[in-house]
């Protein structure tokens, strides 16, 4: 299905699911205006939050199903399988994150449905960040991310330590804000454009690869997208904000808000930059402080919440790898989105159930014996910590095989060693809590008699223990729909005076 975003049929048919998202939202919001005191008004605000992601995604779905494309270049909005594919990554984070905060918000006492609107409001700004075709586009839907974000970090109000993470990401993400609008504002003082596909287009044509203003609207950009994807060394906001934040938004914002400014960032770099403005060496450059950085301070950590939130750190730096590899890596960069984003809501979501008031004070060592008790808790705690590792057989594994190939692929050799040498010294903090509860005694008899799910959390967390063990043995059709989409990518015309990567081969729908 071929669409002309000229005519107002065909752009609400391409806004089809964010419009729906939107109505949603609204929807949930006047809910919870009406019905917002006790656990039945949560719980119905947390179903009625599910509907519109599943609408949502059923929508997104149908584009994707009728091969939706659009005539000529977007305008404002891209209509790709990139797209649809990363709406549905979105999508998924946050239902995870709805379903195993059902239980969470009740045993916090945290009983404000706001809750749920302020999800469906991120998701909304996250699917405009990875679908925006403009500069402006990706702007507005990063500002409606984060203010969001904003609050649900900081959601419970009678911690102090929620209050200092929320205070801390606001400040610093308002600082990252600016640092991407003026970078976006000298882009376009180069180019005449904040179009992506026109971006590129001007660069190659006009010979602006070495323009000051250009160079210096680039580096402004990467400032802003590396705060949002906590590379180093702009991640100092995230060790606090994730250990402050209550635990299922921890999950959120390590999966879905850096998918999102990930999607953003390879969209932005593949369509607009090609190999000009140096970009590729910058992004190297931080994805191995970030690789290096991540990786020995989370070796540090004996606080669970902590040490996740380093690795995270740490992820984001093999993403970088699958960035810098570009076209040849953009498979390797939706696969891993996916089997990071599974895992490490799943880890959040046992840690989420074995700790109390924030989670900050549950400590490697407290999970020890947890085999004994609770068997299968301590199975898919462990899955989750094998396929973080990259260990053969998770999902973890396939995703950071993939991106080694592309980045060998591309010629970046010293990147995928040093990712391979990163992911072993990793070992060192996974490890550790596999062997606290399959090789130490539990502290005391009843030290895990409060690590329970309610009904959807069981089913929820098999579903995601099975999808980490069934993409580490048969990725072939995952792998697949992650190659078509990131081949819908139009990537930039190369600059004259730089050397063409080779084509790549075509390849055949994953439908």
């Amino acid at each position: 299905m071929s669409l002309d975003l000229s005519t107002y049929a065909d752009l609400m048919r391409a806004l089809s699911p964010e419009s729906a998202l939107t109505v949603g939202t609204l929807l949930v919001l006047m809910l919870v205006a009406w019905r917002h005191r006790t656990l039945t008004d949560l719980r119905l605000a947390g179903w009625a939050t599910l509907v519109s992601l599943g609408v949502t995604a059923a929508l997104v779905w149908w584009l994707w199903w009728n091969r939706t494309s659009v005539e000529g270049i977007a305008q404002m909005i891209a209509v790709d399988d990139f797209r649809f594919v990363t709406d549905w990554i979105f999508l998924g984070a946050a239902a995870l994150t709805v379903l195993f905060s059902f239980r969470y918000l009740e045993r916090e006492q945290l009983l404000a449905p706001e809750y749920y609107p302020l999800l469906l409001f991120a998701v909304l700004g996250m699917m405009f960040m990875g679908g925006g075709e403009d500069l402006m586009v990706i702007f507005l839907g990063l500002e409606l991310m984060s203010i969001s974000v904003y609050v649900l970090a900081g959601f419970n109000r009678k911690s102090p330590r929620a209050a200092e993470a929320a205070l801390k990401y606001f400040l610093l993400g308002a600082f990252a804000s600016a640092f991407l609008l003026y970078g976006i504002a000298l882009m376009y003082g180069a180019t005449g454009t904040t179009n992506l596909s026109f971006i590129g287009v001007q660069v190659q044509s006009l010979g602006l690869g070495h323009m000051p203003l250009f160079l210096i609207g680039v580096g402004l950009l990467l400032v802003g997208f590396g705060f949002k994807v906590a590379a180093v060394p702009f991640h100092m906001w995230a060790p606090d904000v994730y250990d402050g934040a209550p635990t299922p938004v921890t999950g959120f914002m390590a999966t879905g808000v850096k998918a999102a400014a990930f999607a953003a960032l390879f969209r932005v770099v593949i369509e607009s930059l090609g190999g000009a403005g140096g970009w590729p060496v910058i992004i190297a450059g931080l994805a191995v402080a970030t690789m290096v950085g991540g990786n020995l301070i989370a070796l540090a950590q004996r606080s669970v919440k902590r040490m996740l939130a380093y690795s995270s750190v740490a992820h984001a730096g093999y993403l970088l790898v699958a960035v810098v590899s570009g076209g040849p890596g953009s498979a390797a960069f939706i696969f891993y989105l996916v089997a990071y984003g599974i895992t490490t809501i799943a880890a959040f979501a046992l840690l989420a159930a074995k700790g109390k008031g924030g989670e900050s004070d549950v400590r490697i060592d407290d999970l020890s014996g947890l085999s004994t008790s609770r068997p299968w808790l301590a199975f898919a705690l462990t899955v989750s910590m094998l396929s973080l590792l990259g260990f053969p057989g998770t999902a973890g594994f396939m995703g950071k095989w993939y991106i080694l190939i592309g980045a060998v692929a591309t010629g970046h050799t010293t990147l995928a060693i040093i990712l391979v040498l990163t992911s072993v010294a990793s070992a060192g903090y996974y490890l550790p809590v596999v062997m606290a509860m399959y090789m130490k005694p539990a502290t005391h008899a009843e030290a895990h008699a409060g690590m329970v799910f309610d009904r959807i959390g069981r089913v929820t967390l098999a579903v995601a223990v099975a999808a980490m063990l069934w993409f580490g043995v048969a990725p072939g059709r995952l792998f697949e729909l992650s190659r078509t989409s990131g081949a819908s990518l139009r990537a930039a015309p190369a600059m004259a005076d730089e050397p063409t990567p080779a084509s790549t081969t075509e390849t055949t729908s994953a439908r």
